[in-house]
């Protein structure tokens, strides 16, 4: 409590719960639209708030639980929950032989979030062609990859970064043994890499 006022400083501190409002909107299979016809508050809003740019009154977020069809205790308790700090060793030999392309692959955040982030080692080449429904950064840490995207090589040494909107088409090699590569995209919307 604090004893100037009285109030606790938890009641008083903005509500941050975005990341539990679009996950339960999306178990429900709701698009925004349809949560601001059932709450009454405008889908810009909506974004706003899934996106951390706003944080909701106890009245609007108490409307929102009820669009949701939970409650605003358990939109706070899944926000709280979801907040994660993670330290991934680099010695840390992560290797996931789930990814198609391990063993030389290593996950650089673990669990299950949002963001994934990939280091690949060695002399890769993809076979096949991405194409993810969000954006994706691609950073050369050593060595030397060339990357084909709508149809044009980019050729990029260490350091170099990639940047590819949502969509667009790529394949990616690496073009000097041992080089590092880190991908960083949204995981939600990976889609497998398929055959050229």
């Amino acid at each position: 409590m604090d004893a100037k006022d009285g109030k606790d400083p938890k009641e008083t501190e903005p509500l941050r719960v975005g990341a539990a409002v679009r996950r339960r909107r999306r178990a429900l299979d709701l698009t925004l639209a349809a949560v601001a016809e059932r709450s009454g508050l405008s889908v810009p809003f909506l974004s706003q708030v899934e996106n951390e740019r706003a944080r909701p009154s106890m009245r609007s977020l108490q409307r929102v639980a009820d669009a949701l069809e939970t409650t605003t205790g358990r939109l706070i308790e899944a926000s709280d929950a979801a907040r994660t700090i993670a330290v991934v060793r680099a010695d840390t030999a992560d290797t996931d032989d789930e990814l198609p392309y391990a063993p030389r692959a290593r996950r650089l955040v673990r669990g299950r979030h949002q963001l994934e982030a990939l280091e690949f080692t060695g002399e890769y080449d993809t076979r096949g062609e991405f194409q993810h429904r969000n954006d994706e950064l691609m950073y050369v840490a050593d060595g030397a990859v060339e990357i084909e995207a709508e149809g044009r090589a980019h050729r990029l040494g260490r350091g170099d970064t990639l940047f590819l909107s949502g969509g667009v088409r790529h394949r990616w090699r690496a073009t000097v043994p041992e080089t590092r590569i880190v991908v960083v995209t949204v995981a939600d919307h990976i889609t497998t890499p398929t055959e050229a």
